[in-house]
């Protein structure tokens, strides 16, 4: 009984951590592939209003555009 208990809390934390994965990465992915690459840099100016989080650091573009977020915040 003990070890499937144990084997129940190891997938559950292996679910969790694949569901942030793909959380993390499904946006990038979709902006790859779906968005015309003159569009991305106001993408990533939208998506730097909208949220701060980690997950935008993946993108170079989307990680300057937080950061010119942050600063102008910072101005006011």
């Amino acid at each position: 009984m003990t070890g499937s208990l144990v084997v129940a809390a190891m997938l559950t934390l292996g679910v969790l951590v694949l569901t942030e994965l793909v959380a993390a990465a499904l946006p990038v992915i979709i902006v790859i592939a779906m968005v015309p690459p003159h569009e991305r840099e106001g993408l990533a100016r939208l998506l730097a209003a909208c949220d701060s989080s980690r997950r935008l650091r993946l993108w170079t573009a989307l990680r300057l555009a937080v950061r010119d977020r942050r600063e102008s915040i910072g101005r006011h």
